[in-house]
């Protein structure tokens, strides 16, 4: 038998559900009136009523997932049923409304499809490993058969294109009004990778970017609008550490992009992550999940060491309501790897360790394309409905 929850219930689960972001809309669930209402029974069992703007949109297994989460920490549910039907006439009217006006907000010249997934690595400090997951996650999703664009989005302290292993000068064509840049390419198994970053445009490795504020902003602003990044499955973004201006500019530029928290195992970096979580939150976007990076190490004679502590990564996934995707183990070849622009994926691996951190990325990589962020088969419901409208109405 359902009871009638009180205020302070349906305050704590609207305010849980705030967290469930539509990666297209870069707006929550509550904001957007798709959420209609929660109740519980006396067991503890709680049914959260969702309308979707179709009734099969290709959305509803991820919302589903993070609403579960999102409810996850409040101590009266025990149980979590998600009733999904479809939004009436008027509902998706009042929706529309908003989507219309988030697509008009996103620049019109960005070129990154709608059926690409857009996933920004994120640490909230520096020395957690985050470059180098990122340029590994990339090669195992290339390895498979994608096409993963990379952006490397430290402006101050790109490295990606030395891990990588690649070179060269990137040229603007086009005219002043209309340019683009073309990508570095690289092909990694059945997939290829796209890279843009500062090291195609700075002197050299040693040579300072010495910006700040705006200039910063815009050229994540440049790296967005003015590249070719028209026929990537994913664009895999590596932040700076920190909440800074570049994270800002990201969440303003890219309301559709989901966030990948990297942490190591200890305590004291799992608090400074956790900022980084609360700051997704407050832009809007969509976190992923956590990544635990330096997961304990190996040795020669199977016996396993935390070198860096334990249970931090999942100290933040418990924090921001998400889950704990991927642990990494620690191997020291990885930087000597990158040192010399190899990656796991694309070398033969002599020691155990190598190899427990190698299926550990590749199975990551898998999760992220089959379960945390698999590709639309078809444009989504909520991105055809916005074309139509925008081509019946027209400019606001």
């Amino acid at each position: 038998m359902e009871n009638r929850p009180g205020e302070e219930f349906q305050r704590k689960v609207s305010l849980a559900l705030e967290n469930v972001i539509d990666p297209e809309l870069g707006d929550n669930i509550v904001s957007l009136g798709m959420y209609l209402g929660a109740s519980i029974d006396q067991l503890g069992t709680a049914t959260i009523k969702i309308g979707l703007t179709a009734a099969k949109c290709p959305l509803r297994s991820q919302i589903k997932a993070d609403i579960e989460q999102s409810l996850a920490h409040i101590p009266e549910i025990r149980r979590i049923e998600v009733a999904m039907g479809e939004l009436t006439k008027d509902q998706k009217s009042r929706l529309m409304d908003i989507a219309r006006k988030n697509a008009q907000n996103e620049s019109s010249n960005v070129v990154i499809p709608q059926s690409s997934r857009i996933i920004a690595i994120s640490s909230g400090k520096g020395g957690v490993g985050k470059s180098s997951l990122t340029a590994n996650l990339a090669a195992a999703m290339a390895f498979e058969g994608y096409k993963v664009g990379v952006l490397d989005a430290d402006i101050w302290g790109f490295s990606l294109p030395r891990m990588l292993g690649v070179s060269g000068r990137i040229e603007a064509e086009g005219t002043k009004d209309s340019w683009r840049m073309t990508p570095i390419k690289k092909q990694i198994g059945k997939g290829e990778l796209q890279i843009i970053s500062m090291g195609f445009l700075a002197q050299g490795d040693s040579d300072a970017i010495m910006w700040r504020g705006l200039m910063l902003s815009r050229a994540l602003q440049h790296f967005i609008e003015n590249v070719s990044w028209s026929s990537v499955d994913y664009l895999l973004i590596d932040m700076p550490p920190g909440t800074g201006d570049i994270q800002m500019a990201l969440s303003r530029m890219l309301p559709r992009t989901e966030m990948v928290i990297v942490t190591t195992p200890a305590m004291g970096a799992s608090i400074v992550a956790s900022r980084m979580g609360d700051m997704a939150k407050k832009g809007h976007l969509r976190i992923a999940g956590v990544v635990e990076n330096m997961s304990g190490f190996t040795c020669g004679h199977g016996e396993n060491y935390h070198l860096f502590g334990s249970g931090g990564g999942q100290e933040v996934a418990n924090q921001l309501g998400t889950s704990l995707i991927g642990q990494i183990p620690f191997t020291p070849s990885i930087a000597r790897l990158g040192d010399n622009g190899v990656t796991l994926v694309e070398t033969e691996l002599e020691h155990e360790h190598e190899k427990l951190a190698r299926n550990a990325l590749i199975e990551l990589a898998d999760n992220l394309v089959t379960k945390i962020a698999p590709l639309y088969e078809v444009q989504s419901c909520t991105a055809r409905m916005i074309d139509a409208i925008n081509a019946s109405l027209g400019p606001l």
